[in-house]
């Protein structure tokens, strides 16, 4: 399902571009989102309509996913500023977040591998 976003992954990324071999393919290697804590998550990452999102918070949410995934340290994820990066605390120690927007947030753990149990929470 089509969410209007373009935006294409790739395991040898720009490889027409920066010479992408089988030999110098460890170069290229980056970060990626490890695991989901839910499959709504998981299924707006596959491209696929969630019953629990509106589907006008489903492309910002995507973005944002997008923007984790691509993330090489947590200190990124501090830009841009909107996405309000916090360590949580209580229940959810050990985890950060980032906004969609006031209601719902990108909750994670942020590994030396990269974000794992990532998923969207409605924190209202």
């Amino acid at each position: 399902m089509d969410l209007g976003l373009c935006i294409t992954f790739s395991a040898r990324p720009h490889a027409a571009c920066h010479g992408w071999t089988e030999h110098n393919a460890s170069r290229y290697a980056r970060w990626v989102i490890r695991s989901f804590g839910d499959a709504p998550t998981e299924r707006l990452w596959a491209r696929q309509r969630t019953k629990r999102l509106d589907p006008r918070i489903e492309r910002t949410a995507l973005r944002k996913l997008v923007m984790l995934d691509a993330a090489e340290v947590l200190d990124d994820l501090k830009v841009p500023p909107g996405n309000r990066l916090e360590a949580l605390k209580g229940g959810r120690a050990g985890q950060h977040s980032i906004r969609i927007n006031q209601q719902w947030r990108i909750c994670f753990v942020w590994t030396p591998a990269g974000p794992e149990d990532v998923e969207i929470v409605d924190y209202h």
